[in-house]
């Protein structure tokens, strides 16, 4: 750059001069004499990066026949021919006693058969209501990605389907109804519908995590024994997973509370998420402490930490939109929360 070029003053121009010439990377730049060259600047997009960074959450996907699966259905079936089998054989044993016990058992056993289908049913819905889950956020990163409009308002549709049993959320589904009809980009209506009706439940979604966290941390920070740690903090983390699926619309049953706990765990352990850095390790053991109570104590926030872990996870898991318009919870908000309690409970703690 010259002399004079540096020494230029700013200077307005009209929009139809001639000389005026704007530059674009298609094509390349007119050097003519005299000409004006502006290199419009590009528009800043904040959003651009989180969506370059959109994944959906990998699963590790076995490949050949899954003979667990095979395991498990064939011994199930076969408990369940061993008991229609005995259920047949008192029956029959009823009625070669009296005709009116064997129709009491014969009317205890369609009762109990009854029973056995609803809950088979209910359960059978419970894994498909965890999968549309999945669909949904499927079908949201590849809207994210087009930018498809028609695909994007199917997809906001039955977003406002899932939640609308959820009663909080009704001011929040009737702005959304309310730009429906607006002209408005696939991708922006998900991220309208992300803004709108995932930020309440992700809020509450982080007190359920923070919560669970401490809880696992106080019960395991004082228990006698190890045995009882494991117990509490496992029966814990299947309790928080089941409160994010009941918030986020997927309601699992017992057979889909076991499914998602496979899916969070093998997330984790694809993702590397269940290591905790040596450093955070130190922190939490503590220095200058006890040391019986320091242990106790880093102990119980390790439980902690492993139950914020899981949390988050079960997130990104059930969450039916994935994190474009929104931040993903952070876990050292929760690990410097739990941090602080037991600095707290170690200073407050008698000599």
């Amino acid at each position: 750059m010259t002399a004079t070029q540096r020494r230029r003053q700013p200077a307005s121009f009209a929009l139809d001069d001639p000389e005026i010439v704007v530059a674009s990377a298609a094509a390349p730049t007119p050097t003519g004499a005299g000409s004006i060259v502006v290199m419009p600047a590009p528009d800043p997009d904040p959003l651009a990066q989180r969506e370059a960074a959109l994944v959906a959450p990998t699963l590790p996907r076995l490949r050949g026949i899954a003979w667990g699966g095979v395991f498990w259905s064939a011994l199930g079936g076969l408990v369940l021919l061993a008991a229609s089998l005995a259920a047949t054989r008192a029956i029959e044993d009823l009625f070669a006693r009296a005709p009116w016990l064997g129709a009491l058992g014969l009317t205890l056993a369609a009762i109990a058969g009854l029973a056995l289908g609803v809950l088979l049913a209910r359960e059978v819905l419970a894994i498909l209501r965890l999968r549309t889950l999945e669909r949904l956020r499927s079908r949201a990163i590849a809207v994210l990605t087009n930018d498809d409009r028609a695909q994007g308002l199917a997809l906001v549709r039955d977003i406002l389907a899932l939640t609308r049993p959820a009663p909080q959320l009704a001011r929040a589904r009737a702005r959304i109804e309310g730009h429906l009809d607006d002209i408005i980009d696939g991708a922006d209506l998900v991220r309208l519908a992300e803004r709108e009706l995932m930020a309440p439940l992700d809020a509450q979604a982080r007190r359920l995590v923070a919560t669970a966290a401490r809880r696992v941390s106080i019960v395991t920070a004082v228990s006698p024994r190890a045995l009882l740690d494991m117990a509490f903090v496992f029966a814990n983390a299947l309790r928080l997973m089941r409160r994010l699926a009941e918030l986020y619309g997927g309601r699992p049953g017992m057979l889909g509370q076991m499914r998602l706990m496979r899916q969070v765990l093998a997330h984790l352990a694809f993702t590397g998420g269940m290591a905790i850095g040596e450093g955070l390790v130190q922190q939490v053991i503590g220095h200058g402490l006890s040391a019986k109570l320091s242990a106790r104590l880093g102990e119980g926030v390790l439980n902690g930490l492993l139950t914020a872990r899981l949390g988050l996870a079960a997130i990104d898991i059930i969450r039916p939109l994935p994190f474009a318009a929104l931040e993903r919870p952070a876990f050292g908000d929760i690990a410097g929360a739990l941090m602080r309690w037991r600095e707290n409970s170690a200073s407050t703690a008698p000599g």
